[in-house]
């Protein structure tokens, strides 16, 4: 790793680390905004635990770490992602990525993320006139939607044979009924292949930016740094096993520990699985509580156990189509199916 590389990483680790420390004292569980932006994307990425940081070469890694966009010897990439997330609520993202060589590979990504006809108990029928002067519901429907939307545009480039880096710049807009508020942020991140044993080391930092407003109240988007690694550490005949960690700090909560295996066979038949440490139940051993304070008693942290899931790819004449799915084990709830569809041009 020459200087200038080593000085990217190292300036990207102090930003985060710093951003995450300035607000460690000030912000808590639960007052985050868009907190769409935390449901995975991908579901190669969710059946790995959410463990993204240091992956590269997917275009779907722009929801994670704009580094891990970057092509070498593809010219585009294009994903579609249906997500049946809990409470009746879907996710629909989709993503392209091209290959501008000198320039860099460059990316646009679409996500919604909502349920339509809520019934809506309406506050109507004011007599008194301050009473009726001061309501705000202005809307004669019984039901009413909620809906997120995010567009952004991502840049990656090779700054040298083995580092990456990244940015993405993002709208996102939150409306429910007639009301709506938007924010815009970004994304930083790197990704270093070290060169032996498939193995990068990656950071990453996502939504900084501004608040989102409805009426008179603020809150903030959230805002998450993390630092990853990933390694081939088997790689006999045709069978890989990949495995990933990453550390996760987001600025509502807790340090987080996401972790994941990926078992390939010849490159196209995939199994994989993930879990979170500190974050949510696994199996019979995790039990996914905190330790509670003096002011109170331990709480459950999560309802979300671990992710499993498995793919396949297609090479064809010139392109290669591949199929993911992931299944998300959650204690109380549903399960959550996510379904990946994928093209690559050479």
């Amino acid at each position: 790793m020459n200087s200038k590389c080593l000085i990217v990483l190292v300036a990207l680790l102090v930003l985060g680390m710093a951003v995450q420390t300035a607000d460690a004292q000030t912000r808590k569980a639960g007052i985050n905004s868009a907190a769409f932006l935390k449901v995975g994307v991908g579901a190669r990425q969710v059946a790995l635990g959410s463990a993204a940081t240091s992956l590269n070469g997917d275009v779907n890694n722009m929801f994670w770490n704009p580094a891990g966009v970057a092509l070498q010897n593809e010219t585009m990439q294009a994903s579609f992602t249906h997500n049946n997330w809990i409470a009746g609520l879907n996710q629909e993202v989709a993503a392209v990525s091209y290959n501008l060589q000198d320039i860099g590979t460059i990316g646009v990504g679409f996500m919604t993320f909502g349920v339509s006809n809520i019934p809506a108990d309406r506050d109507y029928g004011y007599t008194d006139p301050q009473l009726a002067a001061q309501q705000i519901d202005q809307v004669g429907s019984s039901t009413y939607d909620y809906q997120d939307l995010l567009l952004q545009a991502t840049i990656s480039r090779y700054i040298s044979d083995n580092l990456t880096l990244g940015l993405t710049a993002k709208y996102i807009n939150e409306k429910i009924d007639d009301q709506n508020a938007t924010a815009v942020a970004f994304d930083l991140g790197s990704v270093y292949n070290i060169g032996v044993l498939g193995w990068s080391i990656g950071a990453r930092i996502n939504n900084l930016g501004s608040d989102i407003k409805f009426y008179d109240f603020a809150s903030p988007i959230p805002l998450t740094f993390s630092m990853g690694t990933s390694m081939v550490p088997i790689d006999i005949g045709k069978s890989t096993l990949m495995v990933a960690v990453d550390l996760v700090k987001p600025q509502d909560g807790q340090q987080y520990y996401y972790s994941g295996m990926e078992y390939s066979y010849d490159k196209m038949v995939f199994l994989r699985m993930g879990w979170k440490f500190n974050y949510s139940y696994f199996g019979l051993t995790g039990d996914g509580i905190d330790g509670g304070t003096t002011q109170r008693s331990p709480i459950t942290t999560s309802a979300e156990k671990g992710s499993l899931g498995a793919g396949f790819r297609v090479p064809l004449e010139g392109y290669t189509v591949a199929f993911d799915y992931s299944y998300t084990i959650f204690t109380g709830l549903d399960a959550v199916h996510r379904f990946t569809i994928q093209f690559a041009m050479k």
